[in-house]
């Protein structure tokens, strides 16, 4: 892999971690939280201009981004805090809203890159295109323009659900009923053994690029993904995974790998890798664990239920630093079993 392509991908993460600090951004500024700085990169500034309270910046390592608020760590007599609205001050709806958005605005990045996928590539629908020469489908008399209905007593909704009922049917035969010119009729099929030992029929679904469809259905595409990627999480923390843990996770050598792969397949696979890298990125940044937004979101929960009571901003600080620094070693650790890999 060349050093231009790592640095392309190095680009494309950091496009995500911004997308994610400008939900931060926005919202902190809609509640009326200073802003101390917004930075593009990490390191050394390299350049910088001030717009009122704010300075926004670019520094010299291409890595991510950050949002400094007044106040954010608890701090309350920084003077160059001193004339802005500190974070703390707010109230905890407004924090809330602050951290929760960052998460949010990932969840929102992948929606919108899967529609433009969807869009693009065309969404399957349930009326047929083309029913294959020879297939079961073609023998039993099933016909383009059919729209199929339901598959084995199971109702279909959407192409997934045809895919899903014909595996589930086997090579068993099976009831299929499709509309054809507003009247419902009814086949016998048996699927056949395709060659990735799958079940087919032989039928082809005609492709809609309706954006709405598109966006629809690529927020239906990023709930199924999210309920996975929980229950990743519920099974990590738990101990119920149904493999090892280095086989199960991957750091920065893994994901850049990954979007290695999907640019020699294409620029549509990328983008669908990069969604589905945003939506992790989100999802794992709600995780209740210290260092992340779902930690500061737990506190505040906390800090709600003790009747607005806060908590005690060293001791919270100390928490996130140990879980910072609990973070950093895990990533160490699965970047090492990353490169142990490559090397085998």
């Amino acid at each position: 892999m060349s050093i231009l392509k790592i640095f392309f991908i190095v680009l494309l993460f950091s496009f995500m971690v911004l997308f994610h600090e400008l939900g931060h951004f926005i919202f902190a500024k809609r509640s009326g939280i200073g802003i101390l700085e917004f930075a593009v990169g990490m390191g050394p500034k390299i350049w910088s201009t001030k717009k009122g309270e704010t300075e926004y910046s670019i520094r010299l390592i291409p890595i991510g981004g950050f949002v400094a608020m007044a106040g954010e760590d608890g701090a309350e007599n920084d003077p160059e805090e001193t004339d802005m609205d500190s974070f703390g001050d707010k109230t905890i709806w407004q924090r809330v809203q602050t951290i929760a958005a960052g998460p949010i605005f990932n969840i929102i990045l992948t929606v919108i890159l899967l529609a433009g996928v969807f869009t693009y590539m065309g969404t399957p629908q349930t009326e047929l295109a083309n029913v294959v020469k020879g297939t079961p489908a073609y023998e039993a008399g099933i016909e383009p323009g059919d729209k199929v209905v339901e598959i084995g007593g199971m109702e279909i909704k959407n192409w997934a659900d045809v895919s899903a009922a014909v595996d589930k049917s086997g090579n068993k035969k099976t009831e299929i009923v499709v509309d054809r010119d507003g009247k419902e009729k009814t086949f016998e099929i048996t699927p056949e053994k395709s060659k990735d030992n799958g079940y087919i029929l032989g039928i082809e679904a005609k492709m809609s690029r309706n954006p709405f469809t598109a966006i629809k259905n690529a927020v239906v595409s990023t709930w199924q993904m999210s309920v996975q990627m929980v229950t990743f999480v519920v099974q990590l923390f738990t101990g119920n995974l149904p493999m090892k843990l280095t086989d199960a996770v991957g750091g920065p050598v893994a994901v850049v790998s990954v979007v290695n792969e999907a640019s020699k397949v294409g620029v549509l696979n990328l983008i669908y890798v990069i969604a589905v890298l945003s939506l992790n990125l989100g999802i794992l940044n709600l995780v209740p664990f210290p260092a992340l937004d779902g930690f500061r979101l737990l506190m505040l929960l906390i800090e709600f239920l003790r009747g607005g009571k806060k908590l005690d901003p060293e001791k919270e600080g100390f928490v996130n630093m140990i879980g910072f620094a609990a973070l950093m070693a895990f990533i160490v650790f699965i970047t090492y079993n990353d490169i142990l890999k490559l090397i085998r």
